[in-house]
């Protein structure tokens, strides 16, 4: 599928680092270096714009490597990008780690996953089908 981008970082477009990775990476673009310190949170630009066709949304994850290795996440995991957004895309980084973390320009920052998703109507009724989990909830289906 083909998406219409705008690059105003200098940096790559969002890339897939293997065959069958689902997300591309993106990367930081700033002017100055932001560091993070710990339970920090900050908005960070990637000159990204994009036009998404109508009926897909972009969600941008954290990377599982700066998760790993540095507890580097995004609040509002998975954040997600409309087909009618066409601002900057900005990536809302948090620092769950016990250090300061630096994100200088061209730090690969999150991951990008383009995604198909549908539109619901809704259909009030009285009453739901039974099922055998029923209404369990949190811990229901045990550890």
């Amino acid at each position: 599928m083909e998406v219409k981008i705008i690059n105003r970082s200098g940096h790559p477009l969002p890339t897939y680092q293997t065959a069958f990775s689902a997300g591309m990476d993106i990367y930081a673009h700033l002017a100055q270096p932001v560091v993070l310190a710990p339970l920090q949170r900050a908005l960070i630009p990637t000159g990204l714009y994009i036009e998404l066709p109508a009926g897909f949304e972009a969600q941008i994850r954290p990377r599982s490597g700066l998760a790993w290795q540095h507890g580097i996440s995004i609040v509002n995991a998975p954040g997600t990008i409309d087909a009618d957004y066409r601002g900057e895309i900005k990536v809302l980084l948090i620092n769950l780690g016990e250090q300061s973390f630096t994100v200088e320009n061209g730090t690969r920052i999150a991951q990008m996953v383009i995604a198909r998703h549908e539109r619901v109507v809704w259909q009030p009724v009285e009453s739901l089908s039974e099922t055998e989990r029923g209404a369990g909830g949190y811990g229901s289906t045990g550890v």
